[in-house]
């Protein structure tokens, strides 16, 4: 497993931006042959794009043996706590960041990443949010869709005012990653809005896979979300299961969605 620290010059950020990168290239020969067996196989190296959550970093959490099993290169940026949104400031946008800059760095550079078809997006919390938003906001980039317990919290958003945030972060943090609350159910924020945007423009939407822990507080707002893409008759797949929001799901659910993503 070759495994990468890369440092480049951002636009979107204005600054130096880094990311991890993992590719299943090398395997020591006495390996087992189930694992060796993988390696440089016909199955062709996609490239999956792994999102943190809010105050998280790119540890990588895909087990090294999935990467061989489905023969996947992973891509992990640093987001710090940005939402994967293009903020209010200069130097906050995360979403072209991941729909445009990096996939375009990664394409020129590996090699990889050249279609939608190869192509996938994964988060958890808050990068189960960004996962949804800028894989919507970016199906010609992005093939499939994997959110675990996914922040989608801009109906909560919009309901804020000046002074008033909750125990996560204040008002001030939400309005730059969201935008004015009064503005951000029209915005590319909300992902009820990209969804109409697709069907209205009549452009193929992502696979999508998203998961949540019955025990967890963000359940209501992924129940939302899966009515909404309901109503509009787009087909996903949706499970709960028993579970909070913590690894031990979470570890659960990236098998889950990366057998979903990589079974074909």
């Amino acid at each position: 497993m070759a495994t990468l620290n890369v440092k480049y010059y951002s636009d979107c950020l204005r600054r130096q931006a880094e990311f991890e990168m993992f590719i299943p290239n090398d395997m020591r020969s006495d390996a087992p042959w189930e694992d060796r067996k993988h390696i440089k196989s016909e199955r062709p190296l996609k490239t999956l794009f792994l999102l943190h959550g809010y105050s998280g970093d790119p540890n990588n959490w895909i087990p090294v043996s999935l990467c061989y099993k489905y023969n996947i290169a992973v891509v992990i940026p640093r987001g710090e706590n940005g939402f994967w949104t293009d903020g209010i400031s200069t130097g906050h946008q995360y979403g072209r960041l991941i729909g445009e800059e990096l996939p375009e760095y990664i394409r020129n550079t590996f090699g990889l990443a050249k279609s939608a078809g190869d192509t996938y997006i994964m988060g958890l919390s808050m990068g189960g949010y960004g996962a949804v938003r800028n894989g919507l906001a970016y199906p010609d980039v992005f093939g499939k869709i994997g959110a675990m317990s996914a922040a989608l919290i801009v109906h909560d958003v919009a309901k804020m005012s000046e002074g008033n945030g909750n125990a996560v972060a204040n008002f001030e943090f939400y309005r730059e990653c969201f935008g004015l609350p009064e503005k951000v159910i029209g915005s590319a924020n909300n992902p009820e809005t990209l969804v109409d945007k697709l069907i209205a423009e009549n452009k193929k939407f992502p696979d999508i896979y998203m998961s949540c822990g019955t025990e967890d507080f963000l359940l209501k707002n992924n129940r939302v979300f899966h009515d909404f893409l309901n109503s509009r008759n787009v087909p996903h797949e949706y499970v709960e299961s028993k579970g909070n929001h913590d690894m031990t799901f979470w570890s659960e659910y990236t098998q889950k969605i990366l057998e979903w993503m990589f079974r074909s």
